[in-house]
């Protein structure tokens, strides 16, 4: 039986790696998610020592991590540059 956590799970995509073109928002770096299925957005607060500009210009490789910042999903910085 399929539970609705694992619904949302599936549809937030928990530990999962996007390209995403970061914004700022209120002091805070954030990006559409890209399962448009997906209740919330993405809201980055790891890794941004990586970064040499906020926002950065170009996409970058984030990480879903599984808690919720401000109503929206928290991501990690896990590589600057996508491929």
């Amino acid at each position: 039986m399929t539970s609705i956590r694992d619904l949302l799970g599936e549809s937030i995509a928990i530990g999962e790696t996007f390209c995403l073109t970061l914004e700022e928002e209120d002091g805070r770096l954030v990006a559409d998610h890209p399962n448009d299925a997906s209740p919330m957005d993405v809201a980055v607060v790891e890794g941004l020592d990586r970064l040499e500009e906020r926002p950065p210009d170009e996409p970058v490789a984030i990480e879903i991590v599984g808690r919720i910042v401000d109503g929206r999903i928290a991501g990690r910085v896990v590589e600057t540059e996508c491929e």
